[in-house]
This record gives structure tokens, sequence and C-alpha cells, in this order.
């Protein structure tokens, strides 16, 4: 079938919104229409060429949401009719990995989805008889994909797609990292670094487990009014000083748990300090740019702390992002305030300009 998809064609250049071929399911595949697609900082980063592991030509986008239009031989759990939402963050429920309950991170098809292919080492999306690349298993950037049964996510259709669709990667990761990574505790002091989508999810997954205190610290005035609106007790400015600041407010111990989610080196160094002597935990959920390491003092470990990091916010994609959609669907969480700008496929470019000025938390592709 054809499709209009934004491709990646080269590195530091605008995507090209352009007819591409797409082929049916293979067993064990799923054909899904997207009716809507966060635009994401991982989307951008591969397309600023820094990413090292980025490829091209190939369809970007990964955080969709839309509904099952076709599936292939052997899949079992989802049928023509059902809403999606995608998941770069597979789970087979099989693997070493999925069966340990340890870890949400599925090892099942991880090296083919990062070569840019389907499990069997093929692509589904074609273009004058050259092979375009799938993006982290989902090139959601189109009209239309074909995705493996164990990365979408089956979830209730009252939940309207464009709202939907942010659970496939940001706002999951930040309630993920609040909720299952770190498991944030009643009545605990909690520090955020960082307001994005990222940052304003952990803050919400912080006041969903009881915490007493949630500060939340960003530069942006606009994003910590919205950051004191999902939950945020405090919200502060941040800079040089941030780690004083929460030392001077806790006693000299520090935050119970603190949560870094901008992808700076230094800020997650202070999210490392600003945590609790004896027992306090730090969540690393931003991704720092390559090369870069963060710089931690021994004593600081040996205190008590611990760090950890939150790939999808630690989320088991098919067993939780459906509960966290009917936590939107109960009232828990007001998904609808994070989406600033809606736009069309034919705008992708605008959606990186938008994100590149923080102008809003996310903009939203809807297709027609």
């Amino acid at each position: 079938m054809k499709i209009r998809a934004a491709v990646l064609e080269q590195f530091r250049a605008p995507l090209e919104v352009q007819d591409v071929e797409l082929a049916p399911p293979r067993p064990g595949e799923v054909l899904v229409r997207l009716h809507a697609c966060g635009v994401c900082h991982t989307d951008m980063y591969t397309a600023s060429g820094v990413d090292p592991s980025g490829y091209s030509p190939c369809v970007l986008g990964h955080e969709g949401a839309g509904v099952v239009e076709d599936v292939g031989e052997g899949v079992t759990s989802l049928a023509p009719g059902d809403h999606v939402v995608t998941l770069f963050s597979p789970q087979c429920r099989e693997c070493v990995n999925c069966r340990s309950g340890k870890t949400n991170i599925c090892m099942a098809i991880r090296e083919q989805q990062n070569a840019g292919y389907l499990p069997d080492g093929t692509t589904r999306l074609s273009r004058d008889g050259g092979e375009l690349r799938h993006f982290m298993g989902c090139s959601t950037f189109a009209e239309a994909t074909v995705m493996p049964e164990i990365a979408l996510a089956k979830v209730s259709p009252d939940a309207p797609l464009e709202a939907a669709c942010l659970f496939a990667c940001g706002l999951s990761t930040g309630l993920g990292a609040a909720i299952y990574r770190a498991q944030v505790e009643a009545g605990s002091t909690c520090v955020v670094f960082g307001a994005g989508m990222v940052g304003l999810g952990a803050v919400v997954g912080c006041r969903l487990q009881g915490a007493e205190r949630i500060i939340c610290v960003d530069p942006s005035d606009e994003r910590l009014e919205l950051a004191r609106r999902h939950g945020a007790t405090d919200t502060w400015p941040g800079g040089d000083g941030a780690v004083e600041r929460v030392l001077e407010e806790t006693g000299g111990y520090g935050a119970d748990f603190t949560f870094e989610a901008t992808g700076l080196v230094h800020v997650m160094r202070q999210a490392v300090e600003a945590a609790r002597m004896g027992w306090g935990v730090c969540c690393i959920a931003g991704v720092a740019g390559a090369g870069e390491t963060v710089d931690i003092v021994p004593r600081f470990l040996i205190t008590g702390r611990r760090v950890m990091g939150a790939s999808f916010g630690g989320v088991k994609g098919r067993d939780q992002v459906p509960q966290l959609v009917d936590r939107y669907l109960a009232g828990d969480i007001d998904v609808d305030s994070f989406i600033s700008h809606k736009i069309a496929l034919d705008e992708i470019n605008r959606g990186f300009d938008l994100m590149h000025h923080q102008d809003g938390i996310r903009t939203v592709i809807q297709y027609a």
C-alpha cells in the first residue's frame, strides 16, 4: 500500500514528506493505521546527526497511537479495530529479561530493531524499489506502519488517540520513573530536575504515589507553572545553587527521591548530590549526548545514596501502558494539558522548530 511518510534522507537536513510503499504484515506483525504521533526529542536527536547509532534513509517517529487494520499469521493478542499505542520498548514476556521480572528491557528483537529492521531482518518500508529502514521499531511519522505484535499495547478505545500517543514515550517515561522504577513512597520529599514531558510525568508520578513534597526545578516560569498544576508543591528556577537549597530545606540531609529529566550531565550530578544521605534514590531518565559522562564523588555513594537509570521509566509496555491510560481516563492524569500544538504530517519540520525553541511541552501530529 502507498502511504505518506516523513523520511530522513540525510542528517542535519529537513525531513522530506513523500509517498512510500508499506508492505503487508508478515507472521507476528501488525498493520496499524496511525491517528496521532508525538514529536519527541529522540527523533530530533537522530535527525541532527549527533546520534552515533543513527542511520538514513529511514522513516522517523516512535510516539504513536492508532487502530489495528490487519494482522499477520500467528498474531493472537490483537485484532482489526483494536486501539494501540506503539512501543519502542517491546515486551515479549518470554526472553530472559522479561521472565526475570526485574527489568522492562526486553531482549527479543533488540538487535534487529537497533539496526532499523523488523525481527526477520527485513523492512516493510520501501521507495522506488529500495528499502527504507524503520526507526526504533516504530516509524510513526507516517500514515500507517507495520510493527511486531510484541511492540504494541492494546488500550481502551475510550481514550482519544491524540492523548494516548503521549504514553508511547515521554509521559510514560516520567510516570514510570516515579511509580515503577524508583517506587516513590508516600510522605516522601522528591525533587524533579527538568519540567519537559518526562519531568512533568515524574511530577505526576510522585503525586500519584503520595509524595508529601514535590520540588520541580526548571528555568522556565511557564513550565514551572504547569508543574505546579500537576502536583508540584514547590517550583524553583534552578541554577548552581539548587543542591545547596535542597540541603538547606531538608535539614542538611537531602531529598528522599530525585529525578533527572534534562539529559544534561551537570544536572545529573546535581540530582545525585541532592539525594538524601542514608537512603536517597536518584533516578536518571534524561539521555545525555554521545560520549558524555557523569562525575560522581564516591563519598555520595558510600554514604548510602543509590543511583539508577530508567529506560522508558521501567514500564512494561504491554502490561502497564494500558493501566496508565486507564488512570488518564479516571481523571488521575491531565494528559490534554501537555499537548501544546497540533500539526499535520506535512508540518513535521515545524514540530522540530517548536521543540528546538522549547515552545510548549508536546507537539502532536494528527493524521486525517
